[in-house]
C-alpha cells in the first residue's frame, strides 16, 4: 500500500456526516480535558479532530485513498 501525496492536497470531502460528529465531540472532549490536565498531546489531537470534523476533509484519508463520505441526492433532485 502506498501513500499518494498528490491526492492528499486535493482537499476533497472524505469524512462522512456520522464520523464528523464523532470527531467533533471527541475533539472538544480532548480540548476540555487538556485544559484541566495541561497535556499538550491531548490539545494537539483535539485540535486535529475538531479541524477535520469541521472541514470534512482528512489528509490521512486522502493519502490512503479512503473515504467515508456519501454524497447526498438532494443536489441532483433539484
Amino acid at each position: 500500500m502506498s501513500f499518494d501525496y498528490k491526492r492528499m492536497v486535493k482537499f476533497e470531502h472524505n469524512v462522512g456526516e456520522k464520523e464528523k460528529k464523532y470527531r467533533l465531540y471527541a475533539g472538544i472532549a480532548l480540548l476540555v480535558i487538556s485544559v484541566f490536565t495541561a497535556k499538550i498531546a491531548l490539545l494537539l489531537i483535539g485540535l486535529v479532530l475538531v479541524a477535520t470534523g469541521y472541514s470534512g476533509w482528512c489528509p490521512v484519508y486522502s493519502g490512503l485513498n479512503k473515504s467515508t463520505f456519501v454524497p447526498s441526492d438532494d443536489a441532483s433532485s433539484q
